[in-house]
């Protein structure tokens, strides 16, 4: 078996003319703050009332809100606001006439630099959040440590990777992008198999109808139901699996051998791989309260921390429950601060 992963489609020296520039190249101006303008310990007032733990669309809502009632917020990401909405090339279901990720990424990021009252914190890293009686502490990858009433945690999920489910034997450490990082002019003619029956695969063809791409999902049977939107796409065919097994080809494609749910056994050859599994929560390490399956359930968790966005739980994944989740933790901690009751 070899032990090289598949070779994506396009070089990985090519620039996606979708993405946003990487953290690491967005300017410290005057709404991105230096470390030294937050504080560092417990013992000077705070100097902002709210702490938000990711920039994708749950947390970016959250200090809109927070602006909105007069808090002042530090939002803090690793990369660039809404990176992930960067990646998906088409939409159908959000309010506000965006019909595409980027466009949606770019109306949002612009109203979060225009917030007054929000500093964006990006290219850091939380890896420790500590709730305490009177306010929460994160510490940066960088060694800072950063205080305030109240925490907003909307790191939201990252792609699951063949090794991470039990139906895909794969080489050790092997890792496949997403199929929404696919670009469609690589892909133009070409088989790609893909690896799981997640939404997805509905969202890349309904961005590329004109593609000539071929589509080989294969999914386990807790995917059935997911796939039905896209069963009658001729691009796609369909292959439901009982145990996969990937190997990288000669010439850079990739092969697996599929067993059947009734045993039959075939092996199937691409051009390249990509998953479209699902997703696993992603959050810092500290006092958040995890359920069996990795999720982080609003309920249960410190009084000072409040989960919002995907990270909450499987179900509810989309960019609307997650503006609104966000918009509704920063209220939580705008009533919590002043000890105003959440019913009635």
């Amino acid at each position: 078996m070899a032990d090289t992963p598949p070779r994506r489609p396009g070089s990985s020296e090519a620039q996606d003319p979708a993405a946003p520039p990487c953290a690491a190249d967005v300017p410290h101006d005057t709404d991105v703050p230096h470390e030294t303008d937050v504080p560092h310990d417990t013992d000077v007032p705070h100097d902002t009332d709210l702490i938000v733990i990711g920039g994708g669309p749950a947390g970016c809502a959250a200090v809109r809100t927070a602006a909105g009632v007069g808090m002042r917020s530090v939002l803090i990401d690793p990369d660039a606001l809404c990176r992930n909405l960067y990646r998906i090339p088409a939409l159908n279901n959000v309010l506000g006439g965006h019909t595409s990720g980027p466009a949606l990424a770019d109306a949002i990021a612009a109203e979060v630099r225009g917030t007054e009252l929000c500093r964006p914190l990006l290219g850091r890293r939380v890896v420790e959040l500590r709730g305490h009686d009177d306010h929460t502490a994160v510490t940066l990858d960088t060694g800072t440590r950063l205080t305030a009433p109240y925490a907003v945690v909307a790191t939201g999920v990252g792609p699951l990777q063949p090794g991470d489910v039990p139906w895909i034997t794969a080489p050790g450490g092997l890792t496949l992008p997403p199929l929404q990082q696919a670009d469609p002019d690589h892909a133009e003619g070409r088989t790609l198999l893909v690896l799981g029956g997640d939404r997805p695969i509905g969202t890349f063809l309904r961005a590329h109808p004109a593609t000539a791409t071929r589509l080989l999902v294969a999914y386990p049977e807790a995917d059935t139901y997911k796939v039905e939107e896209i069963r009658d796409d001729p691009r796609v065919t369909l292959l439901p699996v009982g145990q996969l097994t990937l190997y990288a080809s000669e010439g850079g494609g990739v092969a697996a051998d599929v067993r059947s749910r009734e045993g039959g056994h075939r092996t199937i050859t691409a051009d390249a791989a990509h998953v479209s599994i699902g997703s696993a929560p992603t959050a810092p390490a500290g006092d958040l309260v995890r359920g069996a399956d990795g999720y982080c359930p609003p309920a249960g968790q410190h009084p000072r921390v409040i989960v919002a966005g995907d990270l909450r739980s499987a179900r509810f994944q989309r960019i609307m429950t997650a503006m609104g989740s966000g918009s509704e933790a920063a209220l939580r901690a705008y009533y919590a601060a002043r000890g105003l009751p959440l019913g009635g």
